[in-house]
């Protein structure tokens, strides 16, 4: 019996030297345990016996720690060492700068020596790490009075630091119809790449490059080189609204479609009938909103007039939503509209296209 009350008291002495930050509460509980984060809001205690535990931070009445954390002020200012709080007031024993002291309503963030180390590399990732995005994959076919086949591709990526951001997407659309002649319907490809870069918390300067081939306007491939400047009218936990203006090179091919009496199957096609160079505005706006805790709403409109012809100008726009049925999967659908002013002879000016299907996230 006594051997086992020396090991019970053993015990108790290692648990109380490796988890010996202690929060009391506000209704006299005390828990043992080692700080790990906090976001002003709520805190997060590892415990030997629990596991991680989430409590109300207005819910604690003292907070004791041994170890250092890294105690961000809503003022901008961090402090580092072992914290005492109690009754509304917080100190941080700091090597360098003495006790620092400030109200636990002014503590934006609370972050051990790891979380602390895993936020620093968020801010500056690799290019190889800090990736997040989606992939979209939409399916459908009709048999009957046609042989309708449609598949919609799309991928979306970005990598943003501290600083600056990469982002690149591409997406797809393929439609035909086996019974028609000729058998394509449909054939959009679009891609692009651009990067961003903070000039202060609101403004940033951009550069990028966008690509499309669009076989409804007889488009063979339109290059768009371009930059200038981004300002986050909006940007908040749950919406973002970024408002963009610059210029841009634009170097678009169009052919003249398929020959009226084609002698070959498939049908020959003339190449390059036009090719248009020039200068253009970029005048854009980008909207996020989080509806709720599983929907993202996007949309975007862009309008692109040529600089030296009033009359020749384009304009895209785009509205989607995903919506999570679970950490990496979702249910996504895109409206878009592609409008040319002066397209070729015989191609219409617009083209609507509305896509709905499975989007796969992914986070690296």
């Amino acid at each position: 019996m006594l051997r086992k009350m020396q090991c019970l008291l053993l015990f108790t002495l290692i648990s109380g030297a490796v988890f010996a930050d202690q929060i009391t509460l506000k209704n006299g509980d005390k828990i043992t345990g080692k700080v790990v984060k906090s976001d002003g809001k709520t805190l997060v205690l590892h415990t030997e016996a629990a596991g991680d535990l989430t409590i109300k931070f207005d819910a604690i009445q003292q907070i004791t720690t041994d170890e250092e954390l890294h105690v961000g002020l809503k003022n901008g200012k961090t402090a580092v060492g072992p914290v005492t709080a109690s009754d509304g007031k917080l100190e941080v024993a700091t090597k360098s700068a003495g006790t620092v002291e400030a109200s636990t309503a002014d503590v934006s963030v609370i972050r051990n020596d790891a979380e602390q180390s895993a936020y620093d590399k968020s801010l500056h990732p690799g290019l190889m790490q800090g990736w997040n995005g989606g992939v979209n994959i939409g399916f459908s076919v009709a048999r009957g009075n046609s042989e309708l086949e449609n598949l919609s591709l799309a991928f979306i990526a970005a990598h943003p630091t501290l600083n600056d951001k990469i982002s690149l997407y591409a997406n797809t659309l393929d439609t035909t119809n086996n019974l028609t002649t000729p058998s394509t319907v449909a054939d959009l490809i679009q891609a692009g790449i651009r990067y961003e870069r903070n000039i202060n918390p609101r403004a940033f300067v951009f550069v990028g490059a966008d690509f499309q081939s669009n076989a409804l306007q007889e488009l063979d491939l339109r290059g768009v080189y371009g930059g200038g400047f981004g300002y986050h009218a909006i940007k908040s936990d749950t919406t973002t609204l970024d408002v963009l203006g610059g210029i841009n090179y634009t170097h678009e091919t169009y052919s003249n479609g398929p020959l009226l009496t084609p002698l070959t199957v498939p049908p020959t096609y003339q190449s390059y009938g036009v090719t248009n160079k020039f200068v253009a505005a970029t005048l854009g706006e980008e909207l996020t909103h989080k509806a709720g805790a599983s929907t993202v709403i996007t949309e975007s409109f862009y309008f692109y007039p040529d600089l030296q012809d009033s009359s020749d100008y384009r304009g895209t726009f785009s509205l989607g939503s995903v919506t999570k049925m679970s950490k990496w999967l979702g249910w996504q659908n895109q409206f878009s509209e592609i409008y040319v002013s002066n397209p070729p002879e015989g191609a219409k000016k617009n083209d609507l296209v509305f896509t709905t299907g499975l989007n796969i996230t992914f986070a690296h």
